[in-house]
């Protein structure tokens, strides 16, 4: 079975950028320390302010589904949601071609 691969866009609220911003430290260092977690990356848009994409790498669905459960996963969601304009997009995706 291959990884799961995924992104995911956060749009802060305007004024809330350094707020969200800020908060990802913790929740990138706690999700990188779970067993299923390949790799999990956040950037922010040089296009876009505000918008942070999330690069996710996970070994199933199922770990991806429990990653969403955790305690920390759980409390960035309740501590800066309403920092975010909506809620989070997030796409899970399938290669198209296994060459480049």
């Amino acid at each position: 079975m291959s990884n799961l691969h995924v992104v995911a866009t956060v749009q802060a609220k305007p004024g809330s950028e350094d707020v969200v911003r800020n908060g990802f430290p913790p929740l990138v260092v706690a999700t990188r320390e779970e067993e299923g977690c390949v790799s999990y990356q956040i950037f922010e848009s040089t296009v876009s302010a505000g918008t942070f994409v999330v690069v996710e790498v996970w070994k199933s669905r199922e770990v991806l589904d429990e990653h969403m459960q955790t305690p920390h996963f759980q409390h960035w969601v309740s501590t800066f949601q309403e920092h975010l304009s909506g809620s989070p997009v997030m796409h899970t995706l399938k290669p198209i071609s296994e060459s480049a």
